[in-house]
C-alpha cells in the first residue's frame, strides 16, 4: 500500500469513532427483555352454604308456581351449630348475603349439644323439618311477632298444623351464648334474636323461599 492511501485509510478509520454507534458501529445484540406476567386471579372461596344454596336455587324452580319472589333466599344451614351465625339471607342479584343466630327444635337435639342430630315432621315432635318452605303473611301470636311458614316437599308438610314459625327468642343472641356456648332450642320453629327479627321479616317479607337442611345428613 502506497503512502497516499495509507494516509487516507487512516484518516476514516479514525473519523469513524467518532460516528455513533447507529451509524459506525453495528448495535451490539441486547438480552430479550423478560415478558411480565399478570398476577394469578383468585377464585373467591365458596360459602360454607354454597351446597344448600345450590339446592335453594333448585327447589325455587322446582316451586316455581308457589314462590313467586325469586330475589332473596333464606338458608338455614344446619350443619353448624347453634352457637354460629347459620342462617342465610342471600341476595340471587348480586350474591351478597348476610347471617344471622338460629336456633333448631328440642327434638333434634335431645342432648342439647347444640347440634342439630335429625329432622322429623310429625306433629308433637318439637324438631325442626328440612326442606323448601313459603313465606307467609306476619301476625301477632304467643311469640309476639311472627312469620307464618308454609312446607312444600313431603318432609315438611306438617309445618302449618304444627304451626312451624320465624319467630325471635330471648334464648338466641349473643349474651345466651356466651353463658352456655349455644343457643337455646326451640319447638321447632326459626327462632331468632329478638332484636334481629323486625330486620329478618323485612328481608323476606311474603312470598319467599326459605330454605332448611343439612348437607351432612343421610
Amino acid at each position: 500500500m502506497d503512502r497516499r492511501n495509507f494516509t487516507k485509510f487512516a484518516l476514516s478509520g479514525f473519523a469513524l469513532t467518532f460516528l455513533p454507534d447507529t451509524m459506525g458501529k453495528a448495535a451490539l445484540p441486547t438480552a430479550p427483555q423478560p415478558v411480565p406476567v399478570p398476577a394469578m386471579q383468585r377464585a373467591a372461596p365458596l360459602p360454607p352454604y354454597a351446597g344448600l344454596l345450590a339446592r335453594a336455587k333448585a327447589a325455587l324452580d322446582r316451586h316455581a308456581g308457589a314462590v313467586l319472589l325469586r330475589d332473596r333466599v333464606a338458608i338455614a344451614d344446619f350443619d353448624a351449630p347453634s352457637k354460629d351465625l347459620r342462617f342465610h339471607v342471600v341476595d340471587l342479584m348480586n350474591g351478597q348475603s348476610s347471617s344471622y343466630l338460629v336456633a333448631h327444635g328440642r327434638g333434634s337435639d335431645p342432648a342439647h349439644s347444640g347440634w342439630l342430630q335429625s329432622f322429623s315432621n310429625e306433629p308433637n315432635s318439637l324438631a325442626s323439618s328440612s326442606g323448601a318452605f313459603r313465606t307467609g303473611e306476619m301476625y301477632i301470636g304467643q311469640h309476639g311477632q311472627a312469620m307464618r311458614l308454609a312446607g312444600l316437599d313431603p318432609q315438611n308438610n306438617n309445618a302449618e298444623p304444627r304451626a312451624i314459625v320465624l319467630h325471635g327468642a330471648d334464648y338466641v343472641g349473643e349474651d345466651h351464648i356466651a353463658a352456655w356456648g349455644k343457643c337455646g332450642r326451640s319447638e321447632g320453629c326459626f327462632a331468632v334474636a329478638p332484636h334481629m327479627l323486625p330486620h329478618l321479616l323485612g328481608l323476606l317479607g311474603t312470598g319467599r323461599l326459605l330454605y332448611a337442611d343439612k348437607i351432612g345428613a343421610g
